[in-house]
């Protein structure tokens, strides 16, 4: 049995099974409105968005989960009039932290200390090295780029544990961020829409749901040395 503080060991899906998963998903273009996802199933994809790797830990990120029928509406109307929106059970925006300061750093290294059990004071080397990160970044005019990637890093894991749990999803770039800061309460937040992501379930007359996936072949895109 494991220990205190242990994690149970995972017992891995099969090859099999991971593959079946990521066929069947597929960007979901009519979710059915009157099918919501189950409140065990969201609460896991909550968690697969918290547990989202990230550069140096920092997770420079909110998500902004819509259920409100208003404001997913208006949030379809700032996404060129899409349905996916409105359609879906939940839908899910994807914020990132604007010019990552030290009070974020700071922010983490307490919740560090505090998960684990040491001081700060302990965590002063790493506090320096993410700060000289974030530093040659902003100087360099690339942090709010680099951090913007770290969103993308959350999305991924998003949408292949939906799939793992039989939940479509969407993910959508074809919006107007500042209208969807403007509706979600973002402006004077420090945060800043880059991009979202529909969940729910398809309707039975999605033709996108059974054409073939169009991929290159796997010599095309993977090298092996």
């Amino acid at each position: 049995m494991p220990g205190p503080g242990e994690l149970i060991p995972v017992n891995p899906i099969s090859p099999d099974a991971l593959l079946h998963a990521l066929n069947w998903r597929y960007a979901t273009k009519r979710f059915d409105p009157a099918k919501k996802i189950p409140a065990a199933a969201w609460q896991a994809l909550e968690q697969a968005l918290v547990l989202a790797p990230s550069s140096n830990g920092l997770q420079p990120w909110k998500f902004v989960v819509a259920t409100d029928p208003a404001v997913k509406a208006r949030l379809a109307v700032a996404s060129f009039n899409q349905a996916q929106p409105a359609d879906c059970s939940h839908f899910v925006v994807f914020a990132v932290r604007r010019n990552l300061d030290d009070e974020h750093v700071d922010r983490h290294i307490a919740r560090m200390a505090e998960v684990r059990g040491v001081t700060p004071a302990s965590l002063g080397k790493f506090r320096e090295m993410v700060t000289g990160n974030l530093d040659k970044a902003r100087a360099d005019e690339r942090l709010d780029t680099w951090q913007a990637h770290q969103v993308y890093i959350a999305l991924g894991q998003f949408v292949v544990s939906a799939a793992l749990l039989g939940v479509d999803t969407c993910a959508m770039e074809g919006l107007e961020p500042d209208k969807f800061d403007e509706i979600l309460g973002l402006k004077a937040s420090g945060y800043g829409t880059v991009v979202a992501c529909a969940a729910g379930y398809r309707t039975a007359d999605d033709k996108y749901a059974t054409i073939k996936k169009v991929r290159f072949k796997p010599d095309d895109v993977i090298t092996r040395i």
